[in-house]
C-alpha cells in the first residue's frame, strides 16, 4: 500500500500532538512531534543558563545537540544527549522560551533538516507549526487545526493539572495568545496555512472525531492515487 506524509500544523493546544500520534498508530506509521523538538533544546538552553535570545549561544547548543524521540508504548519518549526530558520539556518556563528559540534560524535550520531525513521514506504523520508551508510542503495531506484561545487554555491546564502542575487558565490564555501572535510574525517560517491545507476547528471536536476526520482524507488519498 502506498505510504504518504500527513503534515499537522497548528497553533498551541490546538490537538495536534494527540491527534497526530493516534492516526499515526493506526495507520502504523512514524509519529514525529517537531514541537518536541525545539522544546528540548530550549530545555537544554534554560539548562545551561543562556539567554534563549542569544542567537550565538543558541545556534551552538542546536549544532551538539543529539534529540531522540521514541516510542513508549502510547506515548512518545523525548531523550536529549541520551536523557529522558519528556516531562521537564513541557514545564512552563520551557514553553515560555520555546517561541523565541524556535524563531532563531540555525535552529530551524538543524531541526528542518533532521525532520526532512525522518521523513524521507514517507509512511510518516510530522506535526508542528511549519509542516505544510515548510519542510513538507510536497506533503500529500495537509492538515491546519485551530480552535479558540480560551480552549486551548483550558486543555493546556489540564494537561499540566496531571504533570502536578497548578496554573491559572487566564495566565495561560494571556500566554498562548502572545505566543501566536510571536508565531504568527515571525521571519523565518511562521505559523501559518499552507493554500491547500484543510482546516480543522477542533474547538468542540472530541479527540476520536479528530482522528477519524484526518483517518478518512487519509484513507482516501492513500487508496485512490
Amino acid at each position: 500500500m502506498k505510504k504518504i506524509i500527513i503534515a499537522i500544523d497548528g497553533p498551541a493546544a490546538s490537538g495536534k500532538s494527540t491527534t497526530a500520534r493516534r492516526v499515526a498508530e493506526r495507520l502504523g506509521y512514524l509519529y514525529i512531534d517537531t514541537g518536541a523538538m525545539y522544546r528540548a533544546i530550549t530545555w537544554r538552553v534554560l539548562n545551561e543558563n543562556i539567554d534563549p535570545s542569544d542567537e550565538e549561544e543558541v545556534s551552538r547548543i542546536a549544532e551538539k545537540i543529539h534529540v531522540r524521540l521514541e516510542k513508549d508504548n502510547s506515548s512518545l519518549r523525548v531523550l536529549v544527549d541520551g536523557k529522558d526530558v519528556t516531562r521537564e520539556i513541557r514545564l512552563p518556563e520551557v514553553t515560555k522560551a520555546a517561541s523565541a528559540v524556535s524563531s532563531i534560524p540555525s535552529v530551524r535550520e538543524v531541526m528542518v533538516r533532521e525532520q526532512r531525513f525522518m521523513g524521507v521514506e514517507k509512511g510518516v504523520v510530522l506535526e508542528g507549526r511549519d509542516i505544510g508551508t515548510v519542510v513538507f510542503p510536497q506533503a500529500e495531506l495537509k492538515i491546519f487545526m485551530v480552535a479558540i484561545p480560551r480552549v486551548r487554555a483550558e486543555r493546556r491546564a489540564k494537561e499540566l493539572l496531571e504533570q502536578g502542575i497548578s496554573t491559572d487558565v487566564e495566565t495561560l490564555e494571556n500566554e498562548i495568545v502572545t505566543r501566536d501572535r510571536k508565531d504568527s510574525t515571525r521571519q523565518m517560517s511562521p505559523l501559518r496555512k499552507a493554500d491547500d491545507a484543510i482546516e480543522l476547528d477542533t474547538s468542540f471536536l472530541g479527540i476520536e472525531e479528530q482522528v477519524d476526520f484526518v483517518l478518512a482524507r487519509a484513507r482516501d488519498i492513500i487508496e485512490n492515487s
